[in-house]
């Protein structure tokens, strides 16, 4: 503990200096939300509003999902991830219910966002790639019946990572079982 030269009280440990491999893995854990928040300032300077308003949605975002729960925690490029494929979802969504109310510029407006954080997210897989491993993964395991639905969901999703819509993995799944 340091203490104070003038009164003697007790201060509290010293602070370590900060190592260069604490600072290289810090930096590491966060650097998707740091990407995020720099790609923010370029779109601020290059007068971009429609990837300025979709980058300062997706800080608040990540930013909601940090402080909800009981406790506040930090969140790592997981757990931005899955905050940005929430956020796409959401515009899906909201793309699909502006289209069936007849509001083609909010349904491409929405979109416009969507392929703006899906630059964020990793490339989905094809429907080849996600034919395969489901085929590879039912015969595998010997998923045939309905039944079988929720245990084959949970082994192709633990195969496919989320790099596939669960949407697109569900119908390929239903459509194999009988």
């Amino acid at each position: 503990p340091f203490i104070d030269g003038q009164s003697g009280n007790q201060l509290g440990p010293v602070a370590q200096p900060i190592t260069r491999t604490a600072r290289r893995s810090a930096t590491m854990v966060f650097m998707l939300i740091e990407q995020i928040r720099t790609d923010l300032n370029v779109a601020t300077k290059a007068r971009d509003s429609v990837r300025q308003r979709t980058l300062r949605s997706i800080i608040a975002a990540v930013q909601e999902a940090q402080v909800s729960g009981d406790t506040a925690k930090e969140l790592d490029d997981d757990g931005v991830m899955a905050v940005l494929k929430a956020q796409v979802k959401r515009r899906i969504d909201a793309a699909e219910a502006f289209d069936a109310g007849n509001a083609a510029d909010r349904a491409a407006a929405e979109r416009s966002e969507q392929e703006i954080i899906e630059g964020y997210l990793p490339a989905a897989m094809t429907d080849e790639q996600l034919e395969s491993i489901v085929a590879d993964v039912m015969q595998a395991n010997g998923f045939v019946e309905k039944a079988d639905m929720g245990r084959a969901m949970k082994a192709i999703n633990a195969e496919v990572a989320g790099r596939a819509d669960g949407r697109r993995v569900a119908d390929l799944v239903k459509s194999r079982l009988a």
